[in-house]
């Protein structure tokens, strides 16, 4: 008996170290939720971590929220301290599967299905984006719009103008082999 949970073990560790999974930890996260008329507000986070299982397709981003930086630094001051609230909230994470994934093809469109968690919330998404593979880096690329309110963020209406109601997400990962 001991003899059959050591080879059930043994075999369960070996297909999870087999796993072939790429990474980055210089991920591309930018946004824009700029108005025609106002000042610019966009920003780039370029420390997002990213990771994915190229055996099953899942695929998991963290972006730390005081990572974004903006061109303007009370913009960015105002964003963590009463957009995002980076202290309470310091990370969002998207954990997902790429739909109808094949471990042997990584090039072209592609959808992943998963959950966008920010500012304490959790939103299920569909995106859709590029996949392609080159050598041991697998790039991803892609955009989505999403709303603040999706993620209990409030706009005061004093600037409620000044920013768009449909945030333009883009990111672009170059993930190399583990």
């Amino acid at each position: 008996m001991k003899i059959l949970i050591i080879f059930i073990l043994l075999l369960t560790t070996s297909f999870v170290v087999s796993q072939e999974k790429y990474i980055t930890k210089k991920g591309i996260i930018k946004f824009e939720a700029s108005v025609p008329s106002f000042e610019e507000v966009k920003a780039k986070n370029s420390t997002v971590t990213a990771i994915l299982n190229a055996d099953n397709g899942e695929f998991a981003a963290l972006a730390l929220m005081k990572g974004f930086r903006f061109k303007n630094a009370l913009m960015e001051e105002h964003f963590n301290e009463n957009y995002v609230e980076s202290d309470d909230y310091p990370k969002a994470t998207f954990k997902g599967k790429l739909i109808d994934f094949d471990k042997n093809n990584f090039k072209g469109k592609y959808s992943i299905k998963g959950i966008l968690t920010l500012h304490g919330k959790s939103k299920d998404l569909v995106v859709t984006g590029t996949l392609n593979k080159e050598n041991n880096i697998i790039s991803i690329s892609s955009s989505f719009k999403t709303k603040p309110e999706d993620f209990n963020i409030k706009i005061p209406g004093i600037v409620s103008k000044k920013i768009a109601k449909d945030i333009l997400v883009s990111l672009n990962f170059d993930l190399q082999k583990k």
